[in-house]
């Protein structure tokens, strides 16, 4: 059909290039607005008159006082030490303790006008969508692309995730003399606001980005890009997939390898091919060296020290156990314990001959040196291939081993969800529990209660007419456990994560196809319109 066809041309130009540009820029925030004279801030008991600049600050951590953040030790000293920079000299010297100030007044204005702007008029709902029509389209070689957030993040507090050191500190406003802009030459430029100036206007046509800045807090670069469902976006990641499913084709090789250079005379090697092992083996990530100025302790394959893996030669009936227990990206908790070949375990006894807990494990190896290695194995193999391939193949066996022809369609949705928590655990991706978790929790478990009392009561009353209601009744009470049960095993693992970065999306349209499962169960509207391409593409016998 055409989309085919489509796809077919597209997939056989160069997708990372575009021959021309064009782009109104971002939509800055907007400039701090003071609090009304009625919300007031308290400091030991009596209300007091902030600066513009502290008031600013000291909203910012109103608006998140409801939130476990603000209890943390680090949170409140990183955003204390950052409010006082903000500090005129004579609130430098009243405000002294964090615990004397009361935010409250201010926590309960915003909650007021987070209601309100839930009751958006007419004319804000025009406003906005004018907004969207102006910046939130770019012109890209002949074609109108949908642009993804245009928006620049407001200034705030840096939450981070796990226990981030850096949670807590202030994330400053960003002016147009932060901003560079990419665009084609032979377009209109975008204009910065008026008495301001752009940090740069480049040509770039080897990048995507439309729009880039760096941030404060860790000095990583920030980018707006096109939307997901753009056709570029769909090229790179049809393109990432079918590089994963290259791998797929080669692993066995690539693994015999790896075992075979266990037993090398070099140590280097052995050392990479025991390295390789884990990334295959656990999904970790290689763990690129840290940038200047990063404190956060956070390392992956490549930089694990002595003191992150204990060596058991027996646990729990299981022989050459190894523990894992170290911080991994964004500063998440990686722990575990996996019993690994003997030949592994040997070699790490040799690693970790003389060495101190700081000191490297693999300290003939880095990411660079891996890297090399692994485009001599595979053109385009990286770590994160690794993590792509293994994360899809883990979906398609525990979708095989968990759907039921027999099953309802939510017992089926629970199967699914049950499978890509079985990936995100491989890939470590976990959250803290919502917080509304326990109050929708307690909705569902009100629920399920009435609702088991309404099928007793008419199954008592049971004549011919009440059977299609007893029915109804009981699929809807099965509706509610299964969410009930869903929502519990999911309560600290981020699925959506795997779903939307290392998961071929194929995957689960085939199984969606296969078991008439209506796809908006599996993807919401904006992941539905990210993967068009495969929508469009797979059958329901497709094999990753």
């Amino acid at each position: 059909n055409d989309n085919h066809a489509w796809w077919e041309e597209e997939r056989a130009t160069d997708g990372s290039k575009w021959r021309f540009l064009e782009h109104k820029g971002p939509v800055l925030a907007p400039p701090y607005e003071p609090l009304p004279g009625h919300v007031r801030f308290f400091y030991d008991g009596k209300p007091m008159k902030l600066s513009a600049a502290a008031e600013e600050v000291a909203t910012f951590f109103a608006k998140m006082l409801d939130h476990e953040y603000t209890t943390k030790d680090i949170f409140r000293k990183n955003f204390y030490k950052d409010w006082r920079k903000e500090m005129t000299s004579e609130e430098k010297s009243k405000i002294t303790d964090l615990t004397k100030c009361n935010f409250t007044e201010m926590s309960e204005y915003f909650k007021a006008q987070s209601e309100a702007r839930k009751q958006m008029s007419k004319e804000e709902k025009l406003e906005n969508e004018r907004i969207l029509q102006e910046y939130g389209f770019c012109v890209m070689d002949n074609h109108k692309e949908r642009i993804g957030n245009f928006r620049i993040e407001p200034p705030g507090l840096f939450r981070g995730r796990g226990d981030h050191p850096k949670m807590g500190m202030l994330k400053r406003r960003i002016r147009p003399e932060d901003i560079i802009i990419n665009c084609s030459k032979d377009s209109k430029h975008p204009k910065p606001p008026q008495g301001t100036r752009w940090k740069e206007v480049r040509h770039d046509n080897k990048v995507t980005w439309l729009v880039s800045w760096t941030e404060n807090i860790q000095g990583s670069i920030k980018y707006i890009m096109l939307n997901p469902s753009s056709r570029i976006k769909g090229e790179k990641d049809w393109q990432k997939y079918e590089t994963a499913r290259r791998l797929k084709k080669c692993v066995d090789r690539l693994r015999a390898q790896y075992r075979d250079d266990w037993k090398s005379k070099e140590m280097r090697i052995r050392q990479r091919a025991v390295a390789l092992y884990f990334i295959d083996k656990l999904a970790l990530r290689a763990g690129n060296e840290k940038e200047e100025g990063e404190t956060a302790d956070t390392v992956g394959c490549c930089s694990l020290r002595v003191e992150h893996i204990k060596l058991y030669p027996k646990m729990d009936d299981q022989e050459y156990v190894v523990e894992f227990d170290f911080l991994g990206k964004d500063s998440i908790r990686y722990y575990n314990k996996m019993p690994v070949e003997k030949r592994v375990f040997k070699n790490l006894q040799l690693f970790l001959e003389n060495k101190q807990p700081e000191d490297d494990l693999f300290d003939r190896l880095n990411t660079s040196i891996l890297n090399k290695h692994l485009q001599e194995l595979m053109d385009g193999l990286t770590a994160k291939v690794f993590r792509t391939y293994n994360a899809s193949i883990t979906l398609q066996q525990q979708l095989k081993e968990l759907t039921s022809p027999e099953e309802s369609i939510p017992a089926k949705i629970l199967s699914y969800n049950r499978a890509n928590r079985a990936v995100a655990i491989l890939c470590n991706h976990q959250r803290a529990p919502p917080k509304t978790f326990e109050k929708s929790m307690q909705n569902l478990q009100t629920k399920v209660p009435a609702n088991q009392l309404c099928v007793c009561l008419c199954a008592w009353m049971m004549v011919e007419v009440k059977r299609k209601a007893v029915q109804r009744l009981e699929e809807q009470l099965m509706n509610l456990q299964m969410q009930a049960t869903d929502r519990e095993e999911n309560k600290q693992i981020a699925l959506g994560t795997s779903k939307l970065n290392y998961l071929d999306p194929r995957i689960s349209v085939a199984w969606v196809k296969k078991w008439d499962v209506p796809i908006e169960k599996i993807y919401n509207k904006t992941q539905r319109e990210k993967f068009a391409w495969a929508i469009d593409m797979a059958e329901e016998d497709y094999e990753f």
